[in-house]
């Protein structure tokens, strides 16, 4: 299958900041074996319901860490694990509000497969409020993406991140070592170009990626639900009546996100260093 929009050259203003040295650098490229681990789908009775969120606040970890698969109910499953050494949680929370402002913070972060983001006037004002706290800046902020997720077309994509509170985690075990901080979202894609015989509908998912603290750093577990929304602390399944959704679509996110967050990785601790932290 063959992406539909190339990596965009970048405009005379976007080539003047200082960080788009970062787009035209050779990407990162994920350790052979965490690629080899999303070749075939997993069994699916390995991975974790919805239901059964608040187990990643358990100590240790899950017998499979990284994989996906097609669930009996036509939803799909994703999990990846990343070691990041060097990365804090603050540069996380730092990250996931700050890369929303501007279209080539977003390319940065994966230029084969980020195109643009944008805000709403009302979160965009909030995303620039100081007196909010970093986690206030992308919590409870929609962003509003242009991205190939490893599918055979760019997707437009709205991802809601919520407050832990919101996913329905335990709030009385939601602190380290247990977790360091989330960043989780229902989303709403839907192709740009479908292929012939593809159902093509805004197609919802929740997501997340649930940050620990490391000797020497961090480490993403990150899971997919494809198919579901989490709506006052429950989830849902929204798929349409019928609809089971194909192997490619969770098998090309799956290495979608192998790749975009180890390129992350490679990066982050000098950018934050070079912002200082701070947003804008």
């Amino acid at each position: 299958m063959v992406n539909d929009i190339k990596r965009i050259e970048l405009t005379p203003e976007e080539k003047a900041k200082p960080y788009s040295k970062y787009f035209y650098r050779e990407p990162s490229s994920p350790a052979p074996e965490r690629l080899a681990l999303m070749d075939k789908p997993m069994d699916p009775s390995k991975a974790l319901p919805i239901e059964r969120i608040n187990d990643l606040l358990d100590p240790g970890y899950h017998e499979v860490e990284a994989g996906w698969c097609i669930m009996p109910n036509g939803t799909c499953y994703i999990a990846n694990h990343l070691p990041m050494p060097g990365v804090t949680v603050d540069m996380v929370n730092w990250w996931f509000a700050w890369h929303s402002l501007e279209d080539l913070r977003y390319k940065i972060w994966w230029p084969d497969g980020h195109f643009g983001i944008s805000l709403s006037d009302k979160h965009r004002a909030k995303v620039l409020d100081q007196n909010r706290s970093v986690t206030q800046r992308f919590q409870g902020i929609t962003h509003y993406v242009l991205e190939n997720v490893g599918g055979p077309s760019a997707e437009k994509i709205a991802i809601s991140f919520m407050t832990p509170e919101d996913v329905g985690f335990d709030m009385s075990r939601f602190k380290s070592p247990n977790v360091g901080t989330i960043a989780a979202a229902n989303g709403a894609s839907q192709m740009l170009n479908p292929p012939p015989g593809v159902p093509n509908f805004k197609a919802p998912a929740f997501m997340i990626h649930f940050i620990r603290e490391i000797p020497g750093g961090i480490e993403f577990r990150t899971r997919f639900w494809m198919g579901y929304h989490i709506v006052n602390r429950k989830p849902y399944v929204l798929l349409p009546a019928g609809v089971r959704i194909p192997d490619f679509v969770p098998a090309g996110l799956a290495r979608h996100n192998v790749y975009e967050y180890a390129n992350l990785a490679s990066f982050l601790p000098q950018i934050y260093k070079e912002q200082k932290g701070m947003i804008p």
